[in-house]
């Protein structure tokens, strides 16, 4: 008995983790997307793997294979996050990310560590990746991302470009990208910004499709990415906006 309900909560939580896959069609192959928790996504091509940010335990990985690249966008605990990497195997892992992150790192040890800042570009088995701008604007309070201390990223397969904005406010870099296929938007206040801002950057640079994500703010309070949707598509029906449920069990 006790066999079958460990077979049961494996293959339920399996189901559940790729059942919110997407795939993205590009000149180099298709990319299967899966959103994991908060800003955690895993994306995958070509049998490599690529971790986003990964937060809130090993376990949500034991799905996956292990990383061939893990990017992290900044030091923060729900995006560098020592305990969950300590349960991944890192052994043949590069890590990209900027030079906070690498500061903070500890005893976390990867196979190899490239250092990215904003605007620097690499790339990995043929994906190019740009380190984006992310951060709080002058005026908004209190700065908890100062410019240049964090990356999003915009990772390009082919000519299809997914955007990653990390933990950003409304800023002017992000209004002017030109032909995103795909965005990852930031969303939670009092960290980032509100559903209004991260509506009206993303009816400006118009992003094939849009997925909500880093929802949940201070105080553990959602922000309404029903309202977010609604706002989008009022003034922008060509932007596809995608719901996923970032936050299994916490609704």
């Amino acid at each position: 008995m006790r066999i079958l309900f460990a077979l049961f909560i494996f293959f339920t939580s399996y189901t559940f983790c790729f059942s919110q896959s997407d795939k993205l069609s590009t000149p180099t192959g298709e990319v299967t997307i899966t959103p994991v928790l908060h800003g955690t996504l895993v994306l995958q091509q070509d049998q490599k793997t690529i971790y986003i940010d990964p937060y809130g335990g090993a376990e949500l990985f034991k799905n996956f294979p292990d990383p061939d690249l893990v990017l992290i966008t900044h030091p923060h605990g729900d995006h560098l996050n020592p305990e969950t990497l300590k349960g991944i195997t890192l052994d043949n892992t590069k890590l990209i990310a900027p030079q906070s992150v690498v500061d903070n790192l500890g005893d976390v040890e990867f196979s190899t560590i490239q250092v990215l800042k904003n605007d620097e570009t690499t790339h990995f088995y043929g994906i190019n990746i740009q380190a984006f701008p992310m951060y709080n604007l002058p005026g908004s309070g209190t700065i908890r991302h100062e410019k240049g201390w964090g990356n999003g990223y915009i990772l390009t397969f082919g000519d299809k470009k997914v955007y990653i904005s990390g933990d950003t406010e409304d800023i002017p870099e992000m209004r002017a990208l030109k032909d995103i296929d795909m965005a990852f938007v930031c969303m939670n206040l009092p960290y980032t910004m509100d559903v209004e801002s991260a509506a009206s950057a993303v009816i400006e640079f118009g992003p094939g499709i849009v997925y909500p994500y880093h929802f949940r703010g201070g105080g553990g309070k959602f922000s309404d990415v029903d309202k977010f949707k609604s706002l989008v598509n009022a003034r922008n029906k060509n932007v596809e906006v995608r719901l996923r449920d970032w936050y299994p069990g916490d609704e």
